[in-house]
């Protein structure tokens, strides 16, 4: 095995970095979460999460973008819905992780509440 210099193993990391960066986000966050149950229309999100319309709709592009959601239009609307089931099951597992870890996350100086 061949090591990577520093600048090669950060840009392997790169993609990590980018999907990690756009679940950080806690409204993109929030629709993820709701995704886990099924299929959702953008009303059922906004009003799930208390979002506006351009908001919710705003998130859903760039999921899409990324390819982290799908959509399927019915009738005058479209479904949204995770589009990787590996998507599922690392959100379940950072659900287990965060279990866990307990309160020394939220508590983190460096990426806890306080430190926001």
């Amino acid at each position: 095995m061949t090591m990577l210099t520093s600048a090669a193993a950060r840009a392997a990391l790169e993609p990590a970095v980018s999907l990690f960066h756009g679940l950080a986000d806690p409204a993109r966050l929030a629709i993820l979460q709701l995704l886990m149950g099924g299929e959702k229309k953008v009303v059922q999100i906004t009003d799930h999460l208390g979002l506006a319309q351009s908001t919710v709709s705003q998130h859903l592009a760039c999921l899409r973008e990324c390819d982290l959601v799908n959509v399927r239009p019915e009738g005058r609307s479209s479904l949204y819905s995770i589009a990787h089931p590996q998507l599922l099951d690392m959100l379940l597992s950072a659900e287990q992780l965060l279990e866990a870890a307990g309160d020394k996350v939220v508590l983190c100086k460096n990426y806890g509440t306080t430190a926001r």
